[in-house]
């Protein structure tokens, strides 16, 4: 059995991350179940840092992680691409989407999610459902519950 291309699935995308220790356990996540990772700048961290690396053990692979250095670069480049927005602002849930193979999932940073004008540009716009009007999981948790279902539609896994 032959191990499918990064580039084969969907790609996690995060807009701006500013908690080093959740970007290092979706870089984990995303090494271990085969999706591409996107990073769109600035971080708000250095990825020396030691918090980063603590997580990240070594599942850093840069060569799998792509790097944007702008919002502006990253809608540019993914203009004939499906882009779904992960939001606690949705209205329509993730459990009622058809993922598609090579959709590419951003998720907002975790102190402010993505600034109005990313919410215009994207028509695909989900949350995961929460009891009693909680206000967000970890991103961490997101972008693993999220992945696996995506995974899970397109028989990636």
């Amino acid at each position: 059995m032959t191990q499918k291309s990064m580039n084969d699935g969907p790609k996690i995308a995060l807009f701006e991350p500013d908690i080093p220790q959740n970007t290092a356990a979706i870089i984990r996540t995303c090494a271990c179940l085969g999706a591409k990772l996107e990073i769109i700048e600035p971080c708000g961290f250095l990825l020396n840092d030691k918090r980063f690396k603590r997580v990240v053990m070594d599942y850093m692979d840069e060569k799998e992680i792509k790097f944007y250095e702008s919002s502006d670069q990253f809608f540019d480049e993914k203009k004939n691409q499906r882009i779904i927005l992960m939001t606690t602002k949705a209205f329509g849930s993730y459990t009622k989407f058809k993922f598609k193979k090579n959709d590419t999932i951003l998720f907002g940073r975790e102190s402010a999610g993505v600034p109005q004008y990313v919410h215009k540009m994207i028509n695909n716009r989900l949350k995961i459902p929460m009891k009693n009007n909680r206000r967000s999981l970890n991103i961490s948790s997101s972008v693993a519950i999220i992945l696996a279902e995506c995974l899970k539609q397109n028989k990636l896994i």
